[in-house]
């Protein structure tokens, strides 16, 4: 799950982390408001989407005036932003962060996040933060400083000091720079964030060590323990079908391809995608209904395809173990007596209670093509869809 920036510094600021002062505005008479109660010389007008590239996209504005507030509030609220994050359609933008300005000496990057090949979080920085972070980790990898963590002790002292020296920090600023990054991580942790970026870190003309952006992301599967978290979910910015799919406890994610994959087990899903790219289709969607699914979530997890006007044919893979095979087929003819079946429909069954899940199909009298391997299954809705 992801939140707003200035959620985000809310969290941060929990934490004892240094972050400037500023409030999130949803209306020009909001976003000038909130300037004339920080009273700051210089103020930054910020758009929030859940998206990065913000910057480089037009989405901040440096203002010198209340004047200049209003105007890039007007400016910004209501406007399609268009980043390297958000494809081609971008994100329209609802609400603005108001913010001090800050005195930048210097700009730093941290990050942390978890390493799926070690199974441990490592702590990242570099001297080069800002807008062009992406470009110096791949053009100039060797300026990212890792730092693994091992879950037992936590982020220790000398790691944390050791890796402001490496991204080379000021003396006279490394205590600060040791105390934010072990705030950063004690939030990472008991938070259950599956990333926390801080770009740019910044050494301030005053000498502070401040995060002036924050992204974080938490685990969506531990979200139960931080109903706080929960609460800080921006509907606005997440796929309609997807919040549909959540509330039924479906695995669903949103793809830019015409063929709707509703599938068992995560790794089915995934091959089932490939063998689809393999035969030369597109898939819209992953859908995972998992191993214990009833008629009524299999139901939905078909509206939720079929809702999708970019589908023009579904592919049912099932491989039935704890699933049964008969549940899905009542479910799919279910949903597709009730929507109305007007796309090709391939199904391919194996496993547990197959037969009767057939013979509920056959007996249907709905046009579904049946399949005898996922290879053929792919074939056949790739060949219909085109």
């Amino acid at each position: 799950m992801n939140i707003h920036e200035y959620q985000g510094k809310e969290v941060l600021r929990q934490y004892g982390v240094n972050v400037p002062r500023g409030k999130v505005a949803f209306t020009v008479d909001e976003a000038v408001s909130a300037a004339k109660e920080l009273g700051s010389s210089v103020t930054v007008v910020k758009a929030q989407i859940h998206a990065g590239g913000r910057g480089k996209a037009g989405g901040v504005k440096i203002a010198k005036s209340i004047d200049d507030v209003a105007n890039y509030a007007k400016e910004l609220l209501g406007k399609v932003l268009v980043t390297h994050q958000t494809g081609p359609e971008g994100k329209e933008v609802k609400r603005l962060l108001i913010e001090e300005g800050c005195d930048i000496k210097k700009e730093y990057y941290i990050g942390v996040v978890v390493d799926r090949g070690t199974g441990r979080v490592v702590m990242m920085g570099s001297e080069e933060g800002g807008m062009d972070i992406e470009e110096v980790a791949a053009h100039s990898p060797e300026k990212i400083v890792k730092v693994v963590v091992d879950p037992a002790v936590g982020l220790q002292m000398f790691q944390a000091r050791q890796l402001a020296y490496d991204i080379k920090i000021p003396g006279e600023q490394i205590n600060k720079a040791v105390k934010f990054m072990l705030a950063l991580y004690k939030a990472f942790d008991e938070k259950d964030c599956s990333i926390a970026e801080i770009n740019p870190l910044v050494v301030t003309g005053s000498g502070d060590v401040m995060a002036l952006d924050a992204k974080l992301n938490f685990d969506s599967n531990a979200l139960f323990r931080h109903k706080d978290i929960v609460e800080l979910r921006d509907l606005d910015e997440e796929d309609a079908k997807e919040i549909q799919a959540s509330k039924f406890d479906l695995s669903y994610i949103a793809l830019d391809g015409n063929i709707g994959c509703m599938v068992n087990g995560a790794g089915l899903a995934m091959a089932t995608m490939d063998i689809i790219k393999y035969f030369g289709g597109s898939p819209a969607n992953f859908l995972d209904v998992g191993g214990g699914a009833t008629k009524e979530k299999v139901t939905e997890a078909f509206k939720i395809i079929l809702s999708d006007p970019n589908v023009k044919g579904i592919f049912v893979n099932i491989f039935g173990g704890i699933m049964k095979c008969d549940i899905i087929a009542e479910g799919v003819v279910a949903a597709a007596r009730e929507l109305g079946l007007d796309r090709p429909l391939v199904v391919r069954l194996e496993g547990t209670n197959v037969a009767k899940g057939k013979e509920i199909l056959n007996g249907s009298g709905l046009n579904i093509v049946a399949a005898d391997s996922m290879s053929d299954g792919a074939q056949k809705i790739v060949s219909l869809v085109k």
